[in-house]
């Protein structure tokens, strides 16, 4: 997919790749719904993998119906930003003519992807043994989230994860109440490491010619993405606890005001510091016992960022951040979104893309705004062929297809 770097307000026109996609012959069947399944399946497709969306009838995705905010047409930017380049077609699974269609549809696909509650998928008749046993070459992914023992009866909400797996309790200021992350981003780390999982079963099936059930969960997801919070834990038996913006083994390592805004600043090492010592007109720090090493400024975190409040406050934000980047020390001010997708945009690096929407006239409507997926391959591109579909668009296309291989309730073909 070539690309030009336009300004922020102008994205970056998406257009066709002459190239083949990393996965382009792949083909997934999407059974899953709000954001850990299709956020795994449209970062396959954006590889080249051709996925079928299936949706129940009259409402569809759940977050069809998250709004506001909305694009022209009405529909949820929600549902816009993880169903990019799939087709949509509605099938009624609690029919038996649409069971029919599904299980049509997963024998001619590569992969299925499921998120329903535990056991759903089963008591339809497109349950992992089942399907396995006709198509042993089948990639079988479920997402839950708490597993499906003990846990399968927990709705898996991101809110309630983060809650329940900890992550809230290390989030907010020690002297204010839990507070969750801004985005749902339980969700999205469980649906990389299901695409993970999808593409290490497909390199085994590659090898041995055998598919698996690859499963993903989303408490044992953030566990693990608690990396070093967690790690403390379980190796040291330390419960940490909130700490506002600052870091349980670096300092400093936190947000400090300026006298505008605050300045995120993250001292890695001592020569850093030493910089950001002679930044602010305390050179002398750096030789100071409470601050010489990292330990000790840990020690003593209060004290250092008292003097770098009463330093700092003696100009803004954007003074400050050239300086301490030009010397050196990572430090930038806390931006709002727009302005961070100004500045990939100055860095030259893709932040937004505009897809033409196929079926629209392009006088009468405006191409699907898209934020760009951040994985770059030399030889076969990230790539956006089609915008998030409509809902049921592509059922008639995708049903012809599948008519040879559906067989009516009654047993006839259809």
């Amino acid at each position: 997919m070539s690309t030009q770097h336009n300004a922020p307000d102008e994205p970056v026109a998406a257009r066709d790749s002459e190239g083949r996609g990393a996965l382009e012959g792949l083909r997934i069947a999407d059974f899953s719904r709000v954001l850990a399944g299709p956020y795994a399946t449209m970062l396959l497709a954006d590889l080249g993998a051709e996925v079928i969306k299936v949706e129940r009838p009259g409402s569809g995705d759940d977050t069809r119906a998250w709004t506001p905010p909305v694009d022209h047409e009405g529909t949820s930017t929600y549902f816009l930003s993880v169903n990019r380049n799939k087709r949509s077609v509605v099938l009624d699974l609690m029919t038996d003519a649409g069971r029919e269609q599904a299980r049509a549809l997963v024998a001619e696909s590569d992969v299925l992807v499921e998120n329903f509650r535990p056991g759903t998928m089963e008591r339809l008749g497109l349950g992992p043994r089942e399907l396995l046993a006709r198509q042993p070459e089948l990639i079988y992914c479920s997402i839950s989230g708490f597993g499906g023992g003990a846990g399968a009866s927990i709705p898996g909400y991101d809110l309630l994860v983060q809650a329940l797996g900890g992550l809230m309790s290390v989030t907010g200021d020690a002297t204010g109440e839990p507070v969750k992350a801004g985005v749902a981003l339980v969700d999205v780390i469980t649906g990389l490491h299901a695409s993970l999982g999808i593409l290490a079963a497909l390199r085994h099936r590659d090898a041995t010619g055998e598919g698996q059930r690859v499963e993903v969960n989303l408490l044992g997801s953030l566990l693990s993405a608690m990396v070093n919070q967690a790690s403390a834990y379980a190796v040291a038996g330390v419960v940490p606890g909130r700490m506002g913006n600052a870091h349980p083994s670096i300092a400093p390592y936190e947000t400090v005001p300026t006298a505008d805004r605050p300045i995120a600043i993250a001292v890695g090492n001592d020569r850093q510091f030493a910089a950001l010592a002679d930044i602010v007109g305390e050179p002398g720090l750096a030789l100071e016992d409470r601050f010489r090493a990292n330990a000790d400024r840990v020690a003593h975190r209060t004290a250092l960022r008292d003097i770098l409040t009463t330093r700092l406050s003696t100009a803004g934000a954007d003074h400050w951040s050239a300086a301490l980047l030009a010397a050196g020390v990572p430090a930038g001010p806390v931006n709002t979104l727009d302005e961070a997708f100004a500045f990939a945009h100055k860095l030259g690096l893709p932040g937004i893309v505009d897809m033409p929407d196929p079926c629209v006239d392009a006088a009468d409507g405006r191409p699907a705004r898209q934020v760009a997926n951040p994985i770059a391959l030399s030889g076969t591109p990230t790539q956006y062929r089609l915008p998030p579909p409509r809902l049921g668009e592509h059922t008639a296309e995708i049903l012809h297809r599948l008519s040879d291989r559906t067989p009516a309730p009654d047993g006839a073909v259809t």
